[in-house]
């Protein structure tokens, strides 16, 4: 029997294959929803959170003019369109000025004002990130995460719908396992809304480092903690924990949560496998931890007092109301795993080759007969030509080896002095003997870029993503363009941060 009804065998697979066409795979924050404890901030500069998410990730501002732009995903819960920041950057250097909340609650994070901790680079408020620090792949798709150095920092003090006093709350951040220090304190959670220790239990935020002063977890780190003011826990009580692994997966998954009475911590591989739990029990007994305290600010790359000593690389993290389960956390695992994180290149430009040697020499006008090098341990800019002596030649020329503190990028060894290095300390260039501390690695590491006038090249120094080599008075620094220094003047800035190279004049 057949009625107007019917449909015939094909016309209805066209239709089943049409409708499965339409279905956007749930994002993390819609996983949240279905489990009943709703995003109220979702962060990311990588990617979309919801599923149907087109608005700002992002706002970068570039030095050039101090203009600002805001770099949205490709397509409704995509990846960033990474190509509008390069484009946009072209020829200078930028800044990541917001990192937008996707929730609509407009809990947008921005450049942490000053608190009860100032580092000595604050100046009042904390540096913004670099907004080229951290290159990623997303299903082979480029994007930039957050990489904060020491003294960087966001927050918002004044969050619509964050967990406040002992009320139930969960977070996840995506971050860099290879990127930490032992400071204080690299965290991304709900903090104080004034900026101040006013404390114990007047925080619950995701920690990653491998800082020993209050709790720790097994082997020497770095560690997914929980920071609850006055206090790095990794289980119970501000002890070791040996149940919290150290875990130094390229791309790591931190989850907290805490509600009344209890709280855990969650940690796996961002780019395989399923979250493990290393602590889920009860809230530490000292005093102010039970019940909490939480305010209800968000920080991020900071403490809660603003201790901005800390490193550590962001790529996306949300903050919920309610306490999820471990099935809607390990559902958003695999959203974050299907996302397929992975690294790219850390450099551009002219090719540099281990084990060879270059010279850089000036191209600012009045100065392109000068050539980094070195008189002693200060690194400088000295004039050199084809009849000068064979020391000073030496002097000007370095060893290209692949990068101490990371494999992305370069050291560059001093021809005349074995086993030293170009290294920048308190933001001057020195010429030192690497003492195999992770300190000494990462600040001889350097990642050659595209020459920011258009031509040559210019040399990113690893661990501070917005400082540049570059001579002022004739020595050399790692500046940023428009610092607070005298050396990060932004007259010429460009110009003095390019170099030509060339193989070794030795």
């Amino acid at each position: 029997m057949s009625s107007r009804f019917d449909y015939s065998r094909s016309s209805v697979i066209a239709l089943a294959l049409a409708a499965t066409s339409s279905i956007v795979a749930a994002a993390p924050c819609d996983i949240y929803a279905s489990g009943n404890t709703p995003c109220i901030a979702a962060h990311s500069t990588t990617r979309a959170l919801y599923s149907a998410y087109t608005g700002a990730l992002y706002q970068v501002k570039r030095g050039s003019d101090n203009t600002t732009i805001n770099v949205a995903p490709k397509s409704a819960g995509g990846v960033a369109n990474a190509a509008a920041q390069d484009t946009f950057c072209s020829g200078t250097t930028c800044l990541i000025t917001i990192v937008y909340d996707q929730s609509g609650r407009e809990n947008h994070l921005t450049q942490a004002p000053p608190g009860g901790f100032n580092g000595p680079e604050s100046n009042g408020y904390d540096n913004l990130a670099g907004a080229i620090g951290a290159p990623v792949t997303l299903n082979g798709q480029k994007a930039y995460g957050v990489f904060i150095s020491p003294g960087t920092g966001y927050r918002n003090n004044k969050v619509s719908g964050s967990a406040t006093g002992d009320a139930a709350e969960g977070m996840y951040a995506v971050l860099d396992g290879t990127h930490y220090n032992g400071a204080c304190c690299f965290d991304y959670g709900n903090a104080e809304t004034n900026n101040l220790d006013t404390g114990d239990g007047h925080m619950e935020a995701i920690y990653y480092g491998d800082n020993t002063v209050w709790g720790s977890g097994a082997g020497s780190g770095p560690w997914i903690m929980a920071d609850l003011e006055n206090g790095l826990f990794s289980g119970l009580g501000a002890t070791q924990n040996t149940g919290d692994p150290s875990i130094t997966y390229r791309f790591v998954t931190a989850v907290i949560k805490g509600g009344p009475g209890n709280w855990a911590i969650r940690g796996g591989n961002g780019a395989s496998g399923a979250l493990s739990t290393y602590y889920s029990g009860a809230r530490p007994s000292g005093s102010g931890y039970n019940p909490m305290h939480k305010e209800g600010a968000i920080i991020l790359g900071i403490g809660g007092d603003n201790s901005n000593g800390a490193q550590g690389t962001f790529y996306e993290g949300v903050m919920t109301t309610g306490y999820p389960t471990d099935a809607t956390e390990n559902s958003v695992q695999a959203d974050i795993v299907a996302a397929k994180y992975a690294t790219t290149s850390l450099v551009s430009g002219p090719t540099y080759t281990v084990g060879g040697s270059v010279s850089f020499k000036a191209t600012t006008a009045g100065y392109t007969d000068r050539y980094l090098a070195h008189t002693g341990a200060t690194v400088n800019t000295q004039v050199v030509s084809s009849s000068s002596s064979t020391a000073l030649k030496q002097a000007a020329s370095w060893t290209i080896h692949t990068g101490l503190g990371n494999s992305g990028c370069y050291s560059f060894e001093s021809k005349d002095t074995a086993g030293s290095y170009i290294r920048h300390y308190n933001f001057g260039l020195q010429v030192a003997a690497n003492d195999g501390s992770k300190a000494f690695k990462e600040d001889a590491t350097f990642c050659p870029q595209s020459g920011l006038t258009g031509s040559g090249s210019s040399l990113r120094a690893w661990g501070y993503p917005t400082r540049w080599v570059r001579h002022y008075a004739n020595n050399g620094y790692i500046a940023s363009n428009g610092g607070v220094h005298d050396f990060d003047a932004a007259a010429s800035f460009n110009n003095d941060a390019t170099w030509a190279t060339s193989t070794g004049l030795a």
